[in-house]
């Protein structure tokens, strides 16, 4: 309301000077008068700014505690639901969770005194994973609640973290803080030299929703802020070594005395770090104990039908026994359980060659052949389905082939990173730049046909005011298909250097864009979107009407300093009123609308790879087509007025709106700051026609988590076990050697 009545203000006085200079003064007069307005245009200003200075000197606004609480509770029922989901595709409880026992580490260097971990006389802890209840309490019983999962790759320490968020999200207790599991990979301590920030900026990231305004200002920082988040850190031994010690050292630097943590790593990567830094203090470290014969074989035999076959039996007695030496080995981790259950169990596969010490000499190639079966085996025994509440199959069949090629690539990738993070944004920016060469003959008639059609078309209705309009399209037509031809290939060499380097640059300018948010569900937004095209619409026409007579002024003044008075002054300062409110109306909404969309509902979900990926590509395309059509809109109309002296008000108003399409295309890419999806779509272009990526990569990644082959940890995916994605690189450069 204020910029809208200050505009009016400006249009009064701008109308007041041509008045006067108008009158009989003349120039002098007017300039006494410009000198004036002046003054009074610039206490206003000076005015304004002193008001904002006073405002930014202010504290921020800052929620109150029952605003705070709703949000913590919208928070617990997104990460309950998105870690529900997660475990049904990983299987964590199917038929139960693997019982591993977890034990105080035996390595008294990288833990805490115990008098700082616990009240207690002595520390103790002792549980099994699949008494998770137990598990639970025991962690609740510290201290200071803090707690570091250590154990060798496959060991189940990330399944433990998962079990507890969900097993302190489904029985809380009165003011806990919400339990939220993050990839530590991409935390940089230079970039956020304490937890806080960092958390909070992934909080914004995962779970948008916070972002509502029915959620105060800024609900993530002021959840981590007033401690109701218990950070869940998950794989501290994915970082760089030289940056292990400093997220150490960062979180003694960051944690309170109030402040919970639970943190999982590598053993031997997070005995390093604490060696060289310290330890983390008042935290448990706790480590798996390798699981018995007799728990593989009951656990295995629990998966099996009540009867199995002599194979199995025969299977299971060896194991028991220690007759089948490398592979009791190998499901002494909860991923060799895994990988065998996956690969023989649900496969019902024949075991008998597994136990043979001639096939399979040691354990690792034992291994080796169980991560060779494991994408054959998933895709044969999750065929597709087109179900949406089928969580754990895909939507599409893949060939095996293709599909450990496609993701052998993807392993490499990130290799080089390197980080275990697999963020469909990023992929620009560690993959090789496109080769970009125009196909030369494609690029003729493509651009043949669209500068023939939008200036044959507008030759056309010219040409029709005399031979009749379908004469006279058909003719200009014809005449701007060949022209246009021509002029592709008079342009082609110069489009070939400067558009295949925009392609280029674009990619490289987009390529650190981050995912943009879009909600494209008017349910209880009506009445905000209603608004935002209100004000939109207000703010715009009156922008639009000052504009447009400032451009009719100018104009107008320009012909009569020119030639003196001309009675055309009139129907210039119309039209300049005119298109000023078309341009002013119809960019008011646009914007407007673009900012109701990028407004995160109040409810929602956690943000997933691929809903990140088609919220980002609505955004882009909305961006798009609302900017493309606006411009077009806006061209079309200046296009009928002025080029209908040349062409005639139906040519001109095709060509306006023609070139005004392509113009607006070309702004919409370029519009915003949120590219995510177009850097994007260059990569897997030119990766599917190197054939290192399937065309419809987000479709593809979506099959393989639905498969179990990857897992998801917010937006970005993750193999399922790093020893796969180790074991899919080493393959990639294998395939590369040879």
């Amino acid at each position: 309301m204020v910029v809208a009545a200050g505009l009016l203000i400006v249009v009064g006085l701008l109308v007041w000077m041509f008045a006067v200079w108008r009158g009989k003064d003349g120039l002098q007069t007017s300039a006494n008068v410009a000198q004036l307005v002046g003054v009074l245009l610039a206490v206003p200003t000076l005015v304004v700014k002193l008001v904002l200075w006073w405002r930014q000197r202010g504290p921020a606004p800052v929620a109150d505690a029952e605003t705070v609480a709703l949000a913590k509770d919208a928070l617990a029922v997104m990460v309950a639901a998105q870690w529900r989901e997660e475990a049904r595709i990983r299987e964590l409880d199917d038929p139960a969770p693997i019982p591993v026992r977890w034990e105080l580490t035996t390595d008294q260097r990288i833990m805490d005194h115990p008098a700082h971990i616990t009240a207690d006389d002595a520390l103790a802890w002792s549980g099994t994973a699949d008494q998770i209840g137990a598990m639970a309490g025991r962690f609740r019983a510290l201290r200071r609640r803090r707690l570091v999962i250590i154990g060798g790759p496959g060991s189940g320490k990330t399944t433990l973290a998962v079990q507890l968020v969900r097993e302190l999200l489904e029985h809380p207790e009165p003011d806990e803080p919400v339990p939220v599991l993050v990839s530590v990979a991409d935390w940089d301590t230079e970039r956020f030299p304490r937890l806080q920030g960092w958390l909070t900026a992934r909080l914004r990231e995962t779970y948008p929703s916070l972002r509502a305004p029915q959620y105060g200002p800024d609900a993530a920082d002021q959840l981590v802020q007033r401690a109701h988040i218990l950070p869940v850190l998950d794989g501290l031994d994915e970082i760089p070594a030289q940056t292990r010690a400093a997220v150490i050292a960062a979180l003694n630097r960051s944690l309170a005395d109030h402040d919970q943590l639970i943190l999982t790593s590598r053993t031997r990567e997070f005995t390093d770090a604490a060696l060289a830094r310290d330890v983390l203090t008042s935290a448990a470290v706790i480590q798996p104990q390798p699981v018995t014969a007799d728990a593989a074989a009951d656990y295995l035999a629990s998966c099996l039908p009540p009867v199995p076959s002599p194979a199995w039996a025969d299977t299971l007695h060896k194991i028991r026994t220690g007759r089948a030496p490398h592979l009791t080995e190998v499901v002494s981790a909860p991923l060799g359980l895994w990988l065998l259950r996956t690969t023989h169990i649900t496969t019902r596969t024949d075991p008998a060659p597994l136990t043979d010490p001639a096939r399979f000499p040691t354990p690792q190639s034992l291994r080796t052949h169980f991560f060779d079966q494991l994408i054959p085996a998933l895709i044969d025994a999750r065929p597709p389905s087109a179900d949406p509440a089928v969580l754990f199959r895909p939507r599409r069949r893949h060939d095996p082939v293709q599909a450990t090629r496609w993701l052998g690539y993807l392993a490499h990738l990130l290799d080089t990173v390197p980080t275990r993070d697999l963020a469909w944004w990023r992929l620009a920016a560690i993959t090789d730049p496109p080769n970009v060469r125009l196909n030369k003959l494609a690029f003729r008639l493509v651009g043949g046909l669209v500068f023939g059609l939008v200036g044959g078309l507008a030759t056309g209705l010219r040409v029709g005011a005399g031979a009749g309009p379908v004469v006279g399209i058909a003719v200009g037509l014809l005449v701007g298909l060949v022209s246009g031809y021509m002029l592709a290939v008079m342009v082609e060499f110069v489009i070939e250097l400067v558009g295949g380097l925009a392609v280029v640059l674009y990619a490289h300018w987009w390529a650190p864009d981050t995912p943009g948010y879009a909600n494209l569900k008017t349910t209880g937004g009506r009445l905000l979107l209603v608004k935002r095209l209100a004000g939109g619409l207000v703010l715009g026409l009156v922008g639009g009407s000052v504009g447009g007579l400032v451009f009719g002024l100018a104009t107008g003044l320009a012909d009569e300093l020119r030639s003196g008075p001309e009675p055309g002054l009139g129907p210039r300062l119309v039209f300049g009123i005119a298109a000023g409110l078309v341009i002013g109306a119809t960019y008011g909404l646009v914007g407007r609308l673009i900012a109701w969309v990028e407004t995160p509902a109040a409810s929602g979900h956690a943000n997933t790879p691929i809903a990140t990926w088609r919220v980002d590509r609505a955004l882009n395309l909305l961006r798009i087509c609302t900017v493309g059509g606006g411009f077009g809109l806006v061209s079309g109309l200046v296009g009928g007025t002025f080029g209908g002296v040349a062409f005639g008000t139906g040519g001109g108003l095709a060509s306006g709106l023609g070139f005004g399409l392509l113009g607006g295309l070309v702004g919409g890419l370029g519009f915003g700051r949120r590219h995510a999806w177009l850097a994007y779509l260059v990569v897997t272009f030119w990766s599917a026609r190197r054939r290192l990526l399937p065309r419809s990569l987000m479709a593809f990644l979506d099959d393989a988590h639905r498969l179990g082959l990857l897992r998801t940890v917010g937006p970005v995916y993750q193999f399922r076990h790093a020893e796969f994605h180790d074991h899919l690189a080493a393959v990639h450069t294998a395939s590369q050697e040879h």
